[in-house]
């Protein structure tokens, strides 16, 4: 492993982690002060703490690794050749390792009564049936990555941007399917406490894990291609290496 390759791994890591442990963490403050609920109004709060945190992350590690902090993220790009396919994996397993720790950190913030909240994890709501949540799922992680391609990979874009925008595009996708699926748009953010829950005798929902992982992968690859198609933000002749461009970078 190369050192800049393990520069771009770390800043993944540690970029989901802070977004699990700010977006996740929020969940669990809005359950502690609401005794187990969390309404409407909670929501608009937890959508903004993970609109900043990922604004944050963008800024600050977009020059370094893209900030994908994402594997839907990382995988739409690879498919359009902005990134290449055998970082693919070490992105992913860093993002993955990241939401584990990011949760670890919200059980040590809160105790493991938050681990009896629920960790900020997501799951599917009353009645909601998989097929439906996937397409929730997919339908908010379409309108992040739409976010993306047009504020970040564009070199059309205007410069700056990219990570307030990227963020509000999450809090937008999260107030329109956190009722039906909690609002994941991230395979690594559900991963995360699933795991550490799973690891706290608590009650980890892994038989909807397809959900979060089919949903927002379809929905990120349908919005990079449909992007493509219509706004051509690229030649057609471009090489993958001539093509890559980091997912939340400031080059414009």
């Amino acid at each position: 492993m190369t050192h800049d390759l393990a520069r771009r791994l770390g800043a993944e890591l540690l970029g989901t982690a802070m977004l699990v442990v700010v977006g996740t963490g929020s969940v669990v403050a809005a359950l502690t002060f609401g005794d187990g609920e969390l309404d409407y109004a909670g929501l608009g709060f937890v959508s903004l703490a993970f609109a900043v945190v990922v604004a944050v992350v963008i800024y600050g590690f977009g020059p370094v690794s893209g900030a994908h902090i994402n594997p839907a993220v990382t995988l739409s790009l690879a498919a359009t050749r902005r990134f290449p396919w055998g970082e693919v994996l070490p992105y992913v397993l860093a993002q993955l390792v990241g939401a584990t720790l990011g949760s670890l950190v919200v059980v040590g913030t809160f105790g493991t009564g938050a681990v009896d909240l629920g960790l900020g994890g997501t799951s599917l709501g009353d009645g909601v049936p998989q097929w439906q949540g996937m397409v929730a799922e997919a339908v908010g992680t379409y309108v992040l990555l739409f976010t993306v391609m047009a504020l970040a990979v564009d070199s059309r874009a205007p410069l700056g941007w990219a990570g307030l925008m990227i963020g509000l595009a999450v809090a937008a996708a999260i107030l329109v399917i956190a009722p039906l699926t909690g609002g994941s748009l991230n395979p690594a953010r559900t991963f995360g406490p699933l795991l550490v829950l799973t690891l706290f005798g608590g009650d980890a929902a892994w038989s909807q894990l397809g959900v979060y992982v089919v949903g927002p992968v379809v929905g990120g690859l349908l919005a990079v291609l449909s992007y493509d198609l219509l706004a051509q933000t690229r030649t057609p002749q471009a090489s993958a290496e001539e093509s890559y461009t980091p997912a939340a970078g400031e080059e414009g």
